[in-house]
Protein backbone atom coordinates (compact mmCIF):
# COMPACT_ATOMS: atom_id res chain seq x y z
CA UNK A 1 0.00 0.00 0.00
CA UNK A 2 1.08 3.88 -0.44
CA UNK A 3 2.73 4.74 2.44
CA UNK A 4 4.86 7.63 4.16
CA UNK A 5 2.11 10.48 3.08
CA UNK A 6 1.54 13.81 5.10
CA UNK A 7 -1.83 15.64 5.10
CA UNK A 8 -0.92 18.76 2.97
CA UNK A 9 1.50 20.20 0.62
CA UNK A 10 2.77 23.63 0.92
CA UNK A 11 3.22 25.17 -2.01
CA UNK A 12 5.60 28.41 -2.30
CA UNK A 13 3.69 30.46 -5.18
CA UNK A 14 0.02 30.48 -6.86
CA UNK A 15 0.95 30.32 -10.40
CA UNK A 16 -1.87 32.06 -12.79
CA UNK A 17 -2.89 30.67 -16.74
CA UNK A 18 -3.36 34.13 -17.78
CA UNK A 19 -0.38 35.47 -20.01
CA UNK A 20 1.37 38.78 -18.21
CA UNK A 21 3.31 39.86 -21.00
CA UNK A 22 6.51 43.05 -20.85
CA UNK A 23 5.56 45.83 -22.62
CA UNK A 24 6.04 45.77 -26.45
CA UNK A 25 9.87 45.69 -27.71
CA UNK A 26 11.88 45.39 -24.36
CA UNK A 27 13.04 42.46 -25.60
CA UNK A 28 16.76 41.79 -26.19
CA UNK A 29 16.67 39.55 -29.48
CA UNK A 30 20.39 39.22 -29.01
CA UNK A 31 20.16 37.77 -25.55
CA UNK A 32 17.61 35.38 -26.80
CA UNK A 33 19.83 34.12 -29.56
CA UNK A 34 22.23 33.06 -27.02
CA UNK A 35 19.70 31.19 -25.47
CA UNK A 36 18.57 29.36 -27.71
CA UNK A 37 22.09 28.89 -29.02
CA UNK A 38 23.27 27.35 -25.29
CA UNK A 39 20.27 25.57 -26.11
CA UNK A 40 20.90 23.96 -28.88
CA UNK A 41 24.81 23.07 -28.32
CA UNK A 42 23.32 21.61 -25.00
CA UNK A 43 20.80 19.21 -26.43
CA UNK A 44 23.47 17.42 -28.92
CA UNK A 45 21.92 14.65 -31.03
CA UNK A 46 19.06 13.31 -29.05
CA UNK A 47 17.25 16.62 -28.38
CA UNK A 48 17.26 19.08 -31.32
CA UNK A 49 13.65 18.45 -31.43
CA UNK A 50 12.98 19.49 -28.00
CA UNK A 51 15.01 22.75 -28.48
CA UNK A 52 12.31 23.40 -32.16
CA UNK A 53 9.77 22.79 -29.82
CA UNK A 54 10.07 24.63 -26.46
CA UNK A 55 12.93 27.51 -27.78
CA UNK A 56 11.15 28.09 -31.34
CA UNK A 57 7.58 28.51 -32.57
CA UNK A 58 6.78 25.08 -33.32
CA UNK A 59 4.98 23.76 -29.98
CA UNK A 60 2.18 22.87 -30.00
CA UNK A 61 -0.52 21.84 -27.23
CA UNK A 62 -1.85 17.87 -26.96
CA UNK A 63 -5.52 17.78 -28.78
CA UNK A 64 -7.61 14.58 -27.85
CA UNK A 65 -8.20 13.58 -30.77
CA UNK A 66 -4.12 12.92 -31.89
CA UNK A 67 -3.59 9.67 -32.91
CA UNK A 68 -3.44 6.73 -30.87
CA UNK A 69 -0.39 4.34 -30.20
CA UNK A 70 -0.27 0.95 -30.14
CA UNK A 71 -0.18 -0.59 -26.54
CA UNK A 72 3.46 -1.70 -25.97
CA UNK A 73 5.49 -2.90 -23.00
CA UNK A 74 8.28 -0.49 -22.80
CA UNK A 75 9.63 -2.28 -20.46
CA UNK A 76 9.08 -5.20 -18.50
CA UNK A 77 7.17 -3.49 -15.64
CA UNK A 78 5.45 -0.37 -17.20
CA UNK A 79 3.31 -0.14 -20.73
CA UNK A 80 2.34 2.90 -22.67
CA UNK A 81 -0.89 3.68 -23.58
CA UNK A 82 -3.27 6.77 -25.04
CA UNK A 83 -2.49 8.95 -27.74
CA UNK A 84 0.73 10.30 -29.52
CA UNK A 85 0.72 13.18 -27.66
CA UNK A 86 -1.55 12.26 -24.28
CA UNK A 87 0.48 8.83 -23.15
CA UNK A 88 -0.98 7.23 -19.40
CA UNK A 89 1.87 4.94 -18.26
CA UNK A 90 1.26 1.87 -16.69
CA UNK A 91 3.55 0.25 -14.19
CA UNK A 92 2.77 -3.36 -13.16
CA UNK A 93 3.44 -5.01 -9.86
CA UNK A 94 2.55 -8.12 -7.68
CA UNK A 95 0.14 -6.46 -6.26
CA UNK A 96 -1.76 -4.77 -8.57
CA UNK A 97 -1.61 -2.22 -10.84
CA UNK A 98 -0.53 1.83 -10.55
CA UNK A 99 -1.35 4.13 -13.25
CA UNK A 100 0.36 7.51 -13.97
CA UNK A 101 -2.60 9.41 -15.40
CA UNK A 102 -5.52 8.39 -16.60
CA UNK A 103 -6.20 10.19 -19.94
CA UNK A 104 -9.61 12.17 -21.19
CA UNK A 105 -12.93 11.90 -19.45
CA UNK A 106 -14.35 11.14 -22.41
CA UNK A 107 -12.43 8.15 -23.52
CA UNK A 108 -12.51 6.01 -20.74
CA UNK A 109 -14.30 3.24 -22.49
CA UNK A 110 -13.40 4.08 -26.32
CA UNK A 111 -9.53 4.17 -25.67
CA UNK A 112 -8.32 3.77 -22.49
CA UNK A 113 -9.67 0.50 -21.46
CA UNK A 114 -9.67 -0.92 -24.96
CA UNK A 115 -5.99 -0.63 -24.98
CA UNK A 116 -5.53 -2.06 -21.54
CA UNK A 117 -7.43 -4.87 -22.71
CA UNK A 118 -5.20 -5.30 -25.95
CA UNK A 119 -2.21 -5.03 -23.33
CA UNK A 120 -3.68 -8.01 -21.37
CA UNK A 121 -4.04 -5.54 -18.23
CA UNK A 122 -6.45 -6.00 -15.97
CA UNK A 123 -7.95 -2.57 -15.15
CA UNK A 124 -9.93 -4.14 -12.33
CA UNK A 125 -6.27 -4.55 -10.56
CA UNK A 126 -5.47 -1.19 -11.06
CA UNK A 127 -4.57 -0.17 -7.24
CA UNK A 128 -3.25 3.68 -7.66
CA UNK A 129 -4.02 6.34 -9.86
CA UNK A 130 -1.12 8.89 -10.10
CA UNK A 131 -2.22 11.89 -11.40
CA UNK A 132 0.76 14.57 -12.89
CA UNK A 133 -1.32 17.67 -12.59
CA UNK A 134 -5.04 18.57 -12.04
CA UNK A 135 -6.31 18.80 -15.59
CA UNK A 136 -8.76 16.66 -17.30
CA UNK A 137 -6.83 15.12 -19.66
CA UNK A 138 -4.78 13.69 -16.86
CA UNK A 139 -7.13 13.17 -14.29
CA UNK A 140 -10.45 12.03 -16.59
CA UNK A 141 -10.84 8.68 -16.24
CA UNK A 142 -9.32 8.40 -12.87
CA UNK A 143 -12.77 8.26 -10.83
CA UNK A 144 -13.91 5.32 -13.16
CA UNK A 145 -11.03 3.48 -10.88
CA UNK A 146 -11.94 5.04 -7.73
CA UNK A 147 -15.38 3.48 -8.11
CA UNK A 148 -13.74 -0.01 -8.59
CA UNK A 149 -11.83 0.89 -5.38
CA UNK A 150 -8.58 2.58 -6.27
CA UNK A 151 -6.81 5.40 -4.67
CA UNK A 152 -6.44 8.37 -6.39
CA UNK A 153 -3.00 10.37 -5.30
CA UNK A 154 -2.34 13.87 -6.36
CA UNK A 155 -0.70 17.12 -4.78
CA UNK A 156 -2.65 18.98 -2.29
CA UNK A 157 -2.91 22.04 -4.88
CA UNK A 158 -3.75 20.35 -7.53
CA UNK A 159 -6.89 18.12 -6.10
CA UNK A 160 -8.03 22.40 -4.82
CA UNK A 161 -7.17 23.33 -8.88
CA UNK A 162 -10.02 20.23 -9.68
CA UNK A 163 -12.50 21.25 -6.82
CA UNK A 164 -11.97 25.11 -7.70
CA UNK A 165 -11.44 25.29 -11.28
CA UNK A 166 -9.93 28.99 -12.28
CA UNK A 167 -12.85 30.87 -14.10
CA UNK A 168 -12.45 31.16 -17.50
CA UNK A 169 -10.86 34.60 -18.99
CA UNK A 170 -13.28 37.84 -18.97
CA UNK A 171 -14.98 38.10 -22.20
CA UNK A 172 -14.83 34.39 -22.53
CA UNK A 173 -18.06 32.46 -23.43
CA UNK A 174 -19.39 29.39 -20.79
CA UNK A 175 -17.23 26.59 -21.21
CA UNK A 176 -19.29 24.15 -22.47
CA UNK A 177 -20.47 20.98 -19.53
CA UNK A 178 -17.61 18.39 -19.47
CA UNK A 179 -18.03 15.26 -21.49
CA UNK A 180 -17.61 11.67 -20.06
CA UNK A 181 -16.56 11.07 -16.46
CA UNK A 182 -16.56 13.28 -13.55
CA UNK A 183 -13.19 14.18 -11.28
CA UNK A 184 -12.33 11.90 -8.56
CA UNK A 185 -13.41 12.47 -4.96
CA UNK A 186 -10.23 13.84 -3.18
CA UNK A 187 -8.14 11.00 -2.04
CA UNK A 188 -4.26 10.51 -0.73
CA UNK A 189 -2.97 13.50 -0.51
CA UNK A 190 0.95 13.22 -2.32
CA UNK A 191 4.25 15.16 -0.64
CA UNK A 192 6.64 16.37 -2.29
CA UNK A 193 9.84 13.93 -1.90
CA UNK A 194 7.79 11.36 0.16
CA UNK A 195 8.37 8.03 -1.45
CA UNK A 196 5.50 5.99 -2.91
CA UNK A 197 5.74 2.56 -1.75
CA UNK A 198 3.39 0.13 -3.75
CA UNK A 199 3.88 -3.65 -4.86
CA UNK A 200 7.98 -3.28 -4.45
CA UNK A 201 8.42 -0.60 -6.25
CA UNK A 202 9.20 2.88 -4.74
CA UNK A 203 8.51 5.95 -6.49
CA UNK A 204 9.73 9.75 -6.06
CA UNK A 205 6.80 12.47 -6.39
CA UNK A 206 8.88 15.65 -7.44
CA UNK A 207 6.83 18.85 -6.54
CA UNK A 208 7.08 21.00 -9.94
CA UNK A 209 4.77 24.11 -9.82
CA UNK A 210 4.57 25.97 -12.84
CA UNK A 211 2.26 24.78 -15.57
CA UNK A 212 0.16 24.28 -12.25
CA UNK A 213 0.39 25.01 -9.30
CA UNK A 214 1.03 21.33 -7.51
CA UNK A 215 2.09 19.88 -10.74
CA UNK A 216 4.28 16.54 -10.05
CA UNK A 217 7.43 14.67 -11.55
CA UNK A 218 8.36 10.85 -10.47
CA UNK A 219 10.88 8.86 -10.67
CA UNK A 220 11.27 4.98 -10.43
CA UNK A 221 12.58 2.26 -11.51
CA UNK A 222 11.93 -0.17 -13.96
CA UNK A 223 13.54 -3.39 -15.59
CA UNK A 224 14.50 -4.80 -19.17
CA UNK A 225 15.46 -8.60 -18.28
CA UNK A 226 17.76 -8.31 -15.46
CA UNK A 227 18.98 -4.50 -16.00
CA UNK A 228 17.08 -2.28 -14.05
CA UNK A 229 17.15 1.96 -14.62
CA UNK A 230 15.47 4.30 -13.37
CA UNK A 231 13.27 6.05 -15.56
CA UNK A 232 11.66 9.99 -14.53
CA UNK A 233 8.63 11.51 -16.17
CA UNK A 234 8.62 15.74 -15.99
CA UNK A 235 4.27 15.61 -15.63
CA UNK A 236 4.01 19.49 -15.96
CA UNK A 237 5.48 20.63 -19.27
CA UNK A 238 4.22 23.94 -20.12
CA UNK A 239 3.90 23.07 -24.01
CA UNK A 240 2.72 26.63 -24.69
CA UNK A 241 4.38 29.33 -22.51
CA UNK A 242 1.93 31.92 -23.98
CA UNK A 243 -0.42 30.42 -21.85
CA UNK A 244 1.44 30.89 -18.89
CA UNK A 245 2.10 34.19 -16.72
CA UNK A 246 6.06 35.68 -16.55
CA UNK A 247 6.07 34.62 -12.51
CA UNK A 248 4.73 31.23 -13.34
CA UNK A 249 7.30 30.39 -16.26
CA UNK A 250 10.15 31.97 -13.95
CA UNK A 251 8.72 29.36 -11.38
CA UNK A 252 8.86 26.66 -14.08
CA UNK A 253 12.32 26.96 -14.53
CA UNK A 254 13.32 26.53 -10.80
CA UNK A 255 11.04 23.88 -10.56
CA UNK A 256 12.91 22.44 -14.23
CA UNK A 257 16.06 23.25 -11.98
CA UNK A 258 14.96 21.73 -8.71
CA UNK A 259 14.21 18.08 -10.61
CA UNK A 260 17.23 18.21 -12.68
CA UNK A 261 18.80 17.85 -9.46
CA UNK A 262 16.86 15.53 -7.80
CA UNK A 263 16.93 13.22 -10.84
CA UNK A 264 21.31 13.71 -10.79
CA UNK A 265 21.05 12.49 -7.58
CA UNK A 266 18.75 9.50 -8.33
CA UNK A 267 20.32 8.50 -11.06
CA UNK A 268 17.59 8.94 -13.81
CA UNK A 269 18.56 7.05 -17.37
CA UNK A 270 15.14 6.50 -18.80
CA UNK A 271 12.58 9.58 -20.60
CA UNK A 272 9.52 9.47 -20.32
CA UNK A 273 6.61 12.04 -20.60
CA UNK A 274 2.82 12.12 -20.40
CA UNK A 275 3.19 14.39 -22.96
CA UNK A 276 5.70 13.00 -25.58
CA UNK A 277 5.43 15.80 -28.32
CA UNK A 278 9.55 16.85 -28.17
CA UNK A 279 11.30 14.04 -27.25
CA UNK A 280 10.96 11.31 -30.33
CA UNK A 281 9.02 9.11 -28.99
CA UNK A 282 6.82 7.82 -32.04
CA UNK A 283 10.41 6.77 -32.96
CA UNK A 284 11.66 5.41 -30.29
CA UNK A 285 8.38 2.86 -30.10
CA UNK A 286 9.53 1.81 -33.69
CA UNK A 287 13.07 1.47 -32.19
CA UNK A 288 11.84 -0.29 -29.65
CA UNK A 289 9.02 -2.63 -31.80
CA UNK A 290 12.34 -3.66 -34.10
CA UNK A 291 14.84 -4.20 -31.58
CA UNK A 292 16.32 -7.42 -31.46
CA UNK A 293 18.41 -9.34 -28.26
CA UNK A 294 21.24 -7.34 -26.91
CA UNK A 295 20.75 -4.44 -28.95
CA UNK A 296 20.73 -0.88 -26.79
CA UNK A 297 17.07 -0.02 -25.26
CA UNK A 298 15.66 2.94 -27.08
CA UNK A 299 14.82 4.73 -24.01
CA UNK A 300 17.64 4.27 -21.76
CA UNK A 301 19.30 7.33 -23.11
CA UNK A 302 21.38 7.80 -19.70
CA UNK A 303 22.08 10.04 -17.15
CA UNK A 304 24.58 12.41 -18.91
CA UNK A 305 21.68 13.07 -21.90
CA UNK A 306 18.68 12.83 -19.29
CA UNK A 307 20.44 16.04 -17.42
CA UNK A 308 21.11 17.68 -20.48
CA UNK A 309 17.04 16.99 -21.65
CA UNK A 310 16.31 18.76 -18.56
CA UNK A 311 18.32 21.50 -19.08
CA UNK A 312 17.12 21.90 -22.86
CA UNK A 313 13.75 22.59 -21.24
CA UNK A 314 15.34 25.21 -18.85
CA UNK A 315 16.68 26.96 -21.05
CA UNK A 316 14.15 27.49 -23.53
CA UNK A 317 11.77 28.64 -20.62
CA UNK A 318 14.37 31.33 -20.28
CA UNK A 319 14.74 32.17 -23.93
CA UNK A 320 10.57 32.68 -23.82
CA UNK A 321 10.88 34.70 -20.51
CA UNK A 322 13.72 36.95 -22.80
CA UNK A 323 11.23 37.48 -25.80
CA UNK A 324 8.54 39.13 -23.07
Amino acid sequence: MIQRFCASLVVCAVVTTAAAQAPAGTADPARVAAIVARARATAGNEWGATVDFFCGDAGRANRADDPEIKPTRVFDNLYALGRTSTVVWALTTPDGILLIDALYPDQLESVLLPQMRAAGLDASRVRYVLVAHGHADHFGGASYFQQLGARIALSEADWNLIENPPPPPAGAPPAPPAAGLPPPRRDVVVTDGMPISFGGVEITPVLIPGHTPGALGFVFRVMDGAQAHTAALFGGSTLLSNRISDDGLRQYVQSLERFGAVTQRLGVDVEIQNHPLYDGFPAKLERLAARRAGEAHPFVVGTGAYQRFVTVMSECANAQLARR
